[in-house]
């Protein structure tokens, strides 16, 4: 790392945080899986494209997802006290960006695309996924303009063994 990009710890300094494009630029390098993560119940069905998913703990089985606030999908999830991950196959591509909004499908119309059918939950479980785990809801807050929501899970459907969709870099990649 340039001297001009590194940025001590700011909670040690007293200074201020790193700059946010700073932050996301560094993010971007670092390679994760997508998720199309949904949920369904009495707040209606949703569901977003995330790489902020990662395991919590074994035991009990959970993990944990980040979503900003200002997501509609957000809500739903939070009111429906469950949700479904799905880890994204490479021939999954168009349903990351689908429920990235990058396609004009909102809402229901997302679910038109794709395969899908219910676990435990109600939450909806891509057929095509490498897996799918269904959360139910055990803690959420609010940390700056994310939510951060841990699932425990209570089902899991593993799926095809195939190469996962990866985001880096701003972009899609196929191992």
């Amino acid at each position: 790392m340039s001297k001009s990009q590194a940025t001590p710890n700011s909670a040690a300094t007293g200074a201020e945080s790193p700059d946010a494009i700073l932050f996301r630029e560094g993010m971007s390098r670092a390679a994760a899986a997508v998720h199309v993560v949904t949920t369904d119940g009495e707040a209606g069905r949703a569901g977003f494209t995330a790489t902020a998913v990662t395991p919590v703990t074994d035991s009990p089985a959970s993990l944990l997802v980040c979503v900003n606030t200002a997501s509609r999908s957000a809500q739903a999830l939070l009111a429906n006290r469950a949700f479904c991950v799905n880890t994204l196959g490479a021939e999954d591509l168009a349903l990351a960006d689908i429920f990235a909004g990058r396609t004009g499908l909102q809402g229901q119309d997302r679910f038109t695309v794709g395969a899908w059918e219910k676990l435990e939950t109600g939450s909806p479980a891509l057929t095509t996924s490498l897996v799918s785990f269904d959360c139910r809801i055990s803690d959420a807050r609010v940390v700056a303009t994310h939510h951060v929501i841990i699932g425990e899970i209570v089902g899991i459907r593993l799926g095809e063994r195939k190469p996962p969709l990866i985001y880096q870099g701003r972009h899609y990649h196929k191992l």
